[in-house]
């Protein structure tokens, strides 16, 4: 029986994405929110993009520079991520893509906006959507928009397949994406009718790496539970700090006004806990 790797993973998803132009390319097709009338037909990758970085929770897996059917060109970054705190890293990082594209265009009257694609393993916003499509627009005006840069989040755990045809590839390439973790011996037929799927499933099966391969990949799975449960730890001890100080302000608010109103250093102490010494000091 074949066993099969997370897509999701780094090592995976760079073979998967970062070295079959025609895989990424139908999987921006299928997820990005283009014109009815608009297609990628070409890509090119930015090496620089396409190696490790040393956030493992927010990596910048594959960066491309996109040619449409209409010669426009556009950059879209194609990050998974593995924790909902990300939004502010995700806005530094993108408009970097969109300062390198002005300095290469030749006809700023071809420059089309920088797209931030994020897969987001956690969920992070409340609402039953999973695809998050954000854009600088007027407030007063929605209609009105400073093209430069859209961010696109799509929140993994939130997906349910609706067998929508007009939807059927970007569905099956979040179901590759989703229904294929590191546990995974059996997938599912349909996964396979279609041919680009059924090829970014090959690479994904677990013959197809070497040892040291291997060694890298669970390496780094290690690492993603042990820097999301540090992160998990982290948040609550912060809150817990947080909570600890906005109560030690607001005893010491309490004690202060039954200060005024002269109440005994001990009556205070019985109210609101805190030490003599502390009330004294508030004195």
């Amino acid at each position: 029986m074949a066993h099969y790797l997370d897509p999701k993973s780094d090592l995976v998803f760079k073979r998967v994405f970062g070295e079959h132009k025609n895989l990424c390319i139908s999987l921006l097709n299928s997820m990005m929110p283009l014109e009815d009338n608009q297609r990628i037909v070409s890509i090119a990758y930015n090496p620089d993009a396409i190696v490790p970085r040393t956030d493992i929770l927010n990596n910048s897996l594959v960066d491309v520079l996109c040619t449409d059917n209409h010669k426009r060109q556009f950059i879209v970054k194609i990050q998974v991520i593995w924790t909902g705190y990300f939004k502010s890293l995700i806005q530094f990082n993108a408009p970097k893509a969109y300062v390198r594209l002005l300095k290469e265009m030749d006809d700023y009257n071809l420059l089309q906006p920088v797209y931030a694609l994020s897969f987001v393993t956690e969920t992070f916003d409340k609402s039953q959507e999973y695809y998050h499509h954000y854009k600088i627009v007027n407030v007063y005006n929605t209609e009105q928009q400073i093209k430069g840069l859209e961010l696109i989040f799509i929140e993994l755990p939130k997906f349910q397949p609706q067998n929508i045809e007009e939807k059927k590839l970007h569905e099956l390439w979040l179901r590759f994406l989703t229904e294929i973790e590191k546990t995974t011996q059996k997938i599912a037929p349909e996964l396979f009718a279609d041919e680009e799927i059924a090829e970014a499933i090959k690479y994904t099966d677990l013959g197809a790496y070497t040892f040291e391969e291997l060694d890298i990949y669970d390496q780094w799975i290690f690492k993603i539970v042990s820097a999301r449960s540090a992160l998990s730890d982290y948040i609550k001890q912060g809150y817990a700090e947080a909570f600890e100080k906005s109560k030690a302000e607001e005893n010491a608010e309490i004690s202060r006004r039954l200060l005024t109103k002269g109440y005994s250093i001990e009556e205070i102490t019985n109210i609101t806990g805190l030490t003599v010494e502390q009330i004294e000091n508030l004195k």
